[in-house]
């Protein structure tokens, strides 16, 4: 009886380490295309004034913030833009009912105006207008700021299970540990893509020979890192702002 307990924990141990590879290599990429369909649909889109005034018009401005351009939380794959605001910027962000975020440039208001340029008295009527029917942006309770949250909740948790998988696992056996620590940290999360269908889906039977190595891992991050943004850049070029948002 004594010697059942111990032997039906290892046993335990054993189901639980051949269940969680199984689960991971499905819910790993099912959080991506979840995380991914949210982001995309708030990244911010660049618009126009004119497309600002039809908006106003149509009583499509939910919130709104003059701001004077965006700024990123880090090198994090999961993190996203923040709009910088600026009582004078010449900027201004607004989201609308459907949950994407707009912005367009725009002169500033006429307090930012010197003598001798031309009157921007019409920008801060646009202020003004915009004051009447949207909410301030920080307030953060419309749809867009609540699909922005819940995109990041979802990176945060796909991140933690692929960090705790990636350290807490069984060897990797296509790179080693810091290889894919590297990899993982690629942009839109494609290094953890990456590591699931080669660790995960595609095994290898036995350890590669040579594994890649923590430079290796570093050496992958650049490169793929410069030829994901020159992809997005030229995708963005083709297919415009609305399809690659940015």
């Amino acid at each position: 009886m004594v010697e059942a307990i111990p032997t039906r924990s290892r046993a335990s141990r054993r189901r639980w380490r051949a269940v969680v590879p199984v689960v991971l290599r499905w819910a790993l990429p099912v959080l991506w295309v979840l995380w991914a369909s949210l982001a995309w649909w708030v990244e911010p889109r660049e618009s126009t004034e004119a497309q600002l005034d039809r908006d106003l018009a149509a009583g499509q401005v939910v919130a709104f913030q003059r701001s004077s351009g965006w700024a990123d939380d880090g090198a994090y794959w999961g993190s996203r833009s923040r709009s910088q605001h600026a009582t004078n910027g010449g900027m201004l962000v607004w989201t609308v009912p459907n949950g994407q975020i707009r912005y367009a440039f725009v002169d500033p208001p006429a307090s930012a105006s010197y003598p001798g340029e031309p009157d921007l008295s019409a920008n801060a009527g646009l202020d003004a207008r915009l004051a009447a029917v949207a909410d301030p942006w920080q307030s953060g309770g419309d749809l867009a700021h609540r699909i922005a949250g819940i995109a990041g909740l979802l990176a945060g948790v796909l991140t933690v299970l692929w960090l705790g998988r990636l350290i807490g696992g069984a060897p990797p056996l296509a790179g080693t540990r810091w290889f894919w620590f590297w990899v993982g940290l690629l942009p839109f999360g494609v290094g953890v893509l990456a590591w699931t269908y080669r660790e995960l889906w595609r095994p290898p039977p036995v350890p590669v020979p040579g594994r890649g190595s923590g430079w290796r891992g570093v050496g992958w991050l650049i490169l793929a890192a410069v030829g994901i943004s020159l992809l997005v850049s030229v995708a963005r070029i083709v297919f415009g702002t609305g399809v690659v948002p940015g």
